[in-house]
C-alpha cells in the first residue's frame, strides 16, 4: 500500500495546494483499485483516518473542483451509465486485415465467448440492486461470476429499470425459477423505507405492458432481500454513521418543521437508531467484508458450488465445438486464414509497404 498523507487544501496559496492534494489523490489511485465516486474517496479517506468524517463534505467539493479546474482528469470518478453518451463511433486503429485475424481468433475460440441461459438447471434466478454507484463498482466483478444483472437504483428507481428486470423476472418465473431481488441501500429512514416498498413499486406497475405485447410482472412470489446495509454490519465493521438526518435534498429529517418529520418510518427509525445515518458508500472501508457479504448473499440462494456448476456448462460448451471442429475440420481451415494474413503482413514489411 503506498504511503499517503493528505494535505487538505487552504484559503492561503489556494491554488497551489489544490495541485498537492489532487498529486496525493493520484499517487493513491492504483491501491485503491477501481473507480469510485467523490463522495466514495472521501469515505476512502476517512477510513483511513486521514480525514475526519466532519470532512467528508468538505472532500468530496474539493475532488470535484479539482476535477472542474484540471488538476486530476474528470473522469477520475465514477459516473452513473445513465449520463454518458451513446451512438459514439471510434475508429478501428487495427488495418482490415489485423482486424479480420481478430474476428478468426475469436470464432476458433467462440466456446469461451458463447453465452447459454445459465439459469436452465438451477432453481433460483437472481438480479441485484444497490444504491450507489461504489457499490455497483464494487459488486459488479463478483455478479459478473454468477451471471447476476445488477444495476443503481439512485433512491426510488424509475419506472422503465422496474420494467427491465420486471420482465427478465417475469421470464425466469415462467421457466420454473424462483426469483430473488438482493438490494444493498443506504442505512437511513430513506434507505430503509426504500427497501421495504420495492414490492409494492413493482406491484404499481404490474398490469404495464411493452411494444412487443409482454404484458408486465405480478411480484407476488418474488423473494426480497436487503442484505446491506445493516445495523449489524455497520457495528462489526466500525462503519462511519454521519450526526444527522439530512437527505439529498438537503432538507432535515429530525427536524420537527420537516413534513415527514412525525411519520411513523421516521419516528421509529430515530427511536432504534439515533439521529444518524450510515450511507452506502461507508462499505468502502471495509472492502473486503463488502464482498464477502454480497457473495455470501448470492451463495446463500445459489449455494456454494455454483461456480463449479456455471464452469461445468462452459465446458458443455467446449465440448460441442470442440466435437464439430474436430468432426470437420473448420478450426484448421481458420488457422490457414490466420497464416496467410501473418504471411501477407510479413511480405509488406520485407517490401517496406
Amino acid at each position: 500500500m503506498t504511503e499517503i498523507r493528505i494535505e487538505l487544501p487552504s484559503k492561503r496559496n489556494r491554488e497551489e495546494s489544490l495541485r498537492r492534494f489532487a498529486q496525493q489523490l493520484e499517487k493513491f489511485t492504483e491501491d485503491v483499485g477501481m473507480k469510485q465516486s467523490a463522495r466514495g474517496w472521501a469515505y476512502q479517506l476517512e477510513g483511513m483516518k486521514l480525514i475526519t468524517k466532519a470532512q467528508l463534505d468538505l472532500v468530496e467539493n474539493l475532488i470535484n473542483e479539482c476535477r472542474k479546474r484540471g488538476y486530476l482528469p474528470i473522469d477520475f470518478t465514477a459516473e452513473e451509465e445513465g449520463r454518458k453518451f451513446s451512438g459514439i463511433e471510434v475508429p478501428e486503429k487495427k488495418t482490415p486485415l489485423k482486424y479480420l485475424r481478430g474476428w478468426l481468433n475469436v470464432t476458433i475460440n467462440s466456446a469461451e465467448y458463447y453465452t447459454p441461459n445459465w439459469w436452465l438447471k438451477e432453481k433460483y434466478y437472481i438480479q441485484m440492486l444497490v444504491e450507489k454507484i461504489d457499490l455497483k463498482n464494487l459488486y459488479e466483478p463478483i455478479c459478473k461470476e454468477y451471471h447476476i444483472p445488477s444495476a443503481t437504483s439512485k433512491g426510488w428507481s424509475s419506472v422503465i429499470q422496474r420494467g427491465e428486470y420486471a420482465r427478465r423476472f417475469k421470464e425466469a418465473e415462467e421457466l420454473g425459477l424462483k426469483c430473488v431481488l438482493l438490494y444493498c441501500g443506504d442505512h437511513d429512514c430513506d434507505g430503509l423505507r426504500i427497501s421495504d416498498n420495492l414490492r409494492k413499486n413493482l406491484e404499481d406497475i404490474m398490469y404495464v405492458h411493452w411494444e412487443d405485447g409482454t404484458e408486465g410482472y405480478d411480484p407476488c412470489d418474488l423473494i426480497i432481500e436487503r442484505f446491506g446495509l445493516n445495523y449489524d454490519f455497520i457495528m462489526k465493521n466500525h462503519l462511519t454513521w454521519i450526526d444527522n438526518l439530512i437527505t439529498g435534498s438537503k432538507k432535515n429529517l429530525a427536524s420537527p418543521s420537516h413534513k415527514n418529520y412525525r411519520m411513523p418510518y421516521v419516528q421509529d427509525y430515530i427511536k432504534k437508531y439515533g439521529v444518524r445515518k450510515c450511507e452506502a458508500n461507508a462499505i468502502l472501508i471495509a472492502k473486503e467484508a463488502g464482498k464477502k457479504l454480497c457473495r455470501d448473499a448470492i451463495e446463500k440462494y445459489i449455494g456454494h458450488d455454483s461456480l463449479e456448476r456455471f464452469e461445468e456448462r462452459r465446458q458443455e460448451i467446449r465440448n460441442i465445438v470442440n466435437d464439430f471442429f474436430g468432426r470437420t475440420g473448420l478450426d484448421k481451415e481458420l488457422r490457414k486464414g490466420i497464416d496467410l494474413i501473418n504471411k501477407d503482413e510479413k511480405d509488406n514489411e520485407d517490401d517496406g509497404t
